[in-house]
């Protein structure tokens, strides 16, 4: 069985023949027409390529001036493609991984600015205050205006210990601010469990990494034997979790429902963008599913216990997969607010020098047949936070994908008005900031989370009676 990576140079290489053809011999224009090469556009960009070389007032190398075209194709798409070069696709293997260095923050760009989809919890970002929805005008003198992404993340990494200052946008303040945030060594732990109370288990997912499904599978079966009994619930928070690997999020989903059960399917262009990720464990362990399926020792009875999960306009992309699974299942109570909305999947093709592409290759679908692009995931039982007239989503996003249900399922009148604020007065963020608290998760004083606890208290008693 050939691996994806080489089913993808397959892809190209027939591409390539089929360009080939195209050009030579005429005859086959017909059948070779959806790959010919735009040459009348490649001559522009050639002229252009050869003014910038000649007449730029600076000389600019080849190799930047390729790598920024590359940078511009992608990041005009959508916006979560990107180009990587050699640095940036270590520092994505790294962060999938869970240890990375830099600040703590899920990025992406609108506007021309960096836009917070979620800061990390317990790093450096979020302790300082940083908000799903924030955008970063300037690091420290540096605007970001005119910056690509991957330009804009290298000027956010640095060594551990030092400093960045930031100017925030936030949706309303009414002037920029400035953030002060000390760069740290990004250790990211992605799964956190307790027992909230006898017989009522707490399972926190931050983040979905290449072990996330390991640990839950070893939090609940810890947390199982500390209570000795089953379980009378479950909450499943994933609040402020932008996401990760997509493999992960289905070990999670197989946690809870039943084997065979369908989580997330997707529907794209190439053959290999179209899946069914259903609850078998050849679907999220990599290596003899059967030997090393990290779920099978679970107590049976974890299927069956009520469960509420935890969302809100911060949980993005995986997050949206498990919550989207559990509900079209009837595995569980949605709680919270309505999610970020990123249903779009984005595969990372490795180039022959070394670099990589991140492009979005396909929208995925709840096992409903419901796509969350633009659209989230709606609650079923709505508890605002606080911070909803802040919310920035998918559908607030330039170039956003459109759901494919609905062109504009979510107005973007709720967007800043970026022109209106952007050249204000920096104030020193003292106002903002000055009755911030991270929010402590799972205590006493989160109104959400004691909302899931007395609906698993209010199951409990319904059934007993």
């Amino acid at each position: 069985m050939r691996t994806k990576l080489e089913k993808v140079l397959l892809i190209l290489s027939g591409a390539i023949v089929g360009i080939l053809i195209s050009i030579n011999l005429p005859v086959f224009a017909d059948k070779a027409k959806s790959s010919a090469l735009p040459i009348d556009e490649l001559r522009t960009f050639a002229e252009v390529f050869g003014k910038i070389k000649s007449d730029y007032v600076e000389e600019i190398g080849d190799k930047k001036l390729i790598n920024e075209a590359l940078s511009g194709m992608l990041s005009g798409l959508d916006p979560h493609s990107s180009f990587l070069d050699l640095d940036q696709t270590k520092d994505l293997q790294a962060g999938t991984a869970g240890e990375f260095g830099g600040l703590g923050i899920e990025v992406g760009m609108e506007d021309g600015f960096v836009l917070v989809i979620s800061p990390i919890e317990d790093t450096p970002a979020y302790k300082a205050g940083l908000k799903s929805g924030d955008l970063i005008m300037k690091l420290d003198s540096t605007p970001v205006k005119g910056l690509t992404l991957n330009e804009a993340v290298k000027l956010m990494r640095g060594k551990p210990g030092s400093s960045i200052t930031l100017q925030i946008l936030r949706k309303g303040v009414n002037a920029p601010f400035d953030l002060k945030v000390t760069r740290a060594q990004i250790k990211t732990k992605s799964v956190k469990a307790k027992l909230v109370e006898p017989n009522y288990a707490y399972i926190r997912i931050t983040q979905f990494q290449e072990r996330t499904g390991e640990d839950l599978a070893k939090a609940l079966k810890k947390l199982r034997a500390e209570n000795k009994f089953a379980f009378n619930g479950i909450i499943l928070d994933m609040r402020n979790n932008p996401g990760g690997l997509l493999n992960s999020s289905v070990a999670v989903s197989a946690a809870f429902l039943k084997e065979g059960d369908l989580v997330v399917y997707t529907e794209g262009r190439a053959p290999d963008s179209r899946m069914n990720l259903t609850t078998s464990p050849e679907n999220f362990v990599r290596n003899n599913p059967e030997k090393n399926n990290f779920l099978k020792d679970l107590p049976s009875d974890i299927k069956d216990t009520p469960m509420v999960v935890l969302i809100n306009n911060g949980s993005a992309s995986a997050s949206e997969i498990v919550a989207g699974a559990l509900q079209d299942h009837k595995r569980a109570l949605i709680v919270g607010t309505r999610s970020f909305g990123k249903g779009s999947v984005q595969s990372i093709l490795p180039m022959a020098n070394g670099t990589a592409i991140k492009l979005t290759t396909a929208r995925y679908f709840t096992p409903n047949g419901r796509s969350i692009q633009a659209k989230g995931i709606v609650p079923d039982i709505v508890v605002e936070d606080g911070m909803e007239n802040l919310a920035i989503r998918e559908a607030d996003l330039n170039n956003s994908l459109s759901n494919p249900e609905d062109d504009k399922a979510v107005s973007k009148e709720t967007k800043p008005k970026l022109e209106e604020v952007q050249d204000g007065p920096t104030g020193d963020g003292s106002e903002a900031l000055r009755n911030f608290k991270p929010t402590k998760f799972g205590e006493k004083d989160d109104k959400q989370f004691i909302e899931a606890l007395n609906i698993l208290k209010g199951i409990e008693l319904y059934q007993k009676n």
